[in-house]
């Protein structure tokens, strides 16, 4: 079995974030997004804010924030707070993934960058149809990425995927589209709605109001 090439996905992902983004109005871009207390443009800088360090570069960002992941995500999108045309020229300068987003071969930048892609879309009610081969391949990442803290917020749960072919762990069953599947699992709230199953309502509560 061929492994996925994830730097390709998230090279994919960013393109069409880079060219959804070309179509903002200003007002778009100073929207709040599902990320709670960032707008648009903070979720941009966000996304590129990991670009250009490397392991000991984000190391070292933690450490002034006292290693809170939230305080070191803040520090970054301080770092890049320029204007929207700058934030789309740097992201357009960093469509292939570099630095600590590339390492494990893309696996940071592809499930990072698609769910912020959704955090903006879905704030912005522009949904879109996410490609499958991308959205399979993050909801596989997101049972065990860290920074989404999904384990305790899906276990005793088995979630299975209508539209791709996911399935994964033991219990009552939740089940949807692959999209809110993953937004629920990073925790998003306003999604958990377009999911069924006798283990939704655990779910819905598990990730709060």
């Amino acid at each position: 079995m061929t492994a996925p090439d994830r730097l390709a996905m998230a090279t994919g992902e960013r393109t069409d974030l880079a060219e959804f983004l070309a179509t903002l109005s200003p007002a778009d871009w100073d929207a709040p997004s599902l990320c709670e207390g960032w707008r648009v443009r903070d979720v941009v800088a966000h996304v590129i804010s990991y670009e250009d360090l490397s392991a000991v570069g984000v190391l070292r960002r933690f450490a002034r924030g006292r290693f809170s992941p939230g305080a070191g995500n803040e520090i970054g999108v301080a770092e890049y707070a320029v204007e929207p045309d700058g934030l789309l020229a740097l992201l357009r300068q960093r469509l292939r993934p570099r630095g600590f987003t590339s390492l494990g071969g893309g696996r940071i930048a592809l499930l990072d960058g698609l769910i912020h892609h959704q955090d903006i879309r879905r704030a912005l009610g522009r949904p879109r149809e996410v490609p499958p081969d991308r959205l399979l391949e993050a909801l596989r990442m997101s049972l065990g990425a860290s920074p989404l803290r999904s384990k305790g917020r899906v276990r005793g749960l088995r979630l299975i995927a209508d539209d791709v072919d996911f399935t994964a762990g033991e219990g009552l069953e939740v089940r949807g589209p692959g999209e809110p599947l993953l937004m629920a699992v990073a925790g998003r709230r306003g999604v958990v709605d377009e999911l069924t199953g006798a283990g939704q309502p655990l779910l819905a509560r598990r990730i709060g109001p």
